[in-house]
């Protein structure tokens, strides 16, 4: 996938070629998560996203809700996997989160996800979240992906 169709996949929220069911667009969960999603660089094997972190991803604790950092950890990392050349991303196989501070409604948050390794069958990406203004590290993730290999049968 060209670095631009990731670019649209990231700030559309998964949103290209949606369908509904039960009046649920497919993938709704990725594009709740997603919206407000901005792409600020895109290199192969880096990328940065920004993000003002909307209400309606907050915990009870009224701070971003831990499933929302995985949840961008799991997309945001295996869109990073698309920039250097690989055809798919792959299914999860680890997602592992460090959650190490909180970030609140409206605060401007930054996504960094980086290849660590893309190999034949394994991709290995690492994501940060860290606080716009301050540069405070909020989580840090690791996404383990399997990639399909085609079958010898």
């Amino acid at each position: 996938m060209e670095v631009e169709a990731v670019k649209r996949y990231l700030e559309k929220g998964g949103e290209e070629n949606a369908a509904t069911i039960d009046g649920l667009p497919l993938r709704f969960f990725e594009r709740f998560t997603m919206q407000g999603l901005r792409v600020d660089l895109i290199e192969p094997g880096r990328l940065i996203c920004s993000l003002k972190v909307p209400t309606r991803l907050l915990n009870s604790g009224n701070f971003l809700h831990g499933g929302a950092t995985a949840t961008l950890v799991d997309m945001v990392g295996s869109a990073v996997i698309y920039t250097v050349g690989a055809p798919v991303t792959g299914v999860s196989v680890e997602i592992n989160i460090s959650y190490l501070d909180a970030a609140f409604a409206d605060e401007e948050i930054e996504i960094e996800a980086r290849v660590l390794r893309v190999g034949k069958a394994v991709g290995v990406v690492s994501v940060e979240f860290r606080k716009k203004e301050t540069g405070k590290i909020i989580a840090q993730g690791r996404h383990t992906k399997y990639l399909a290999v085609p079958s010898k049968m």
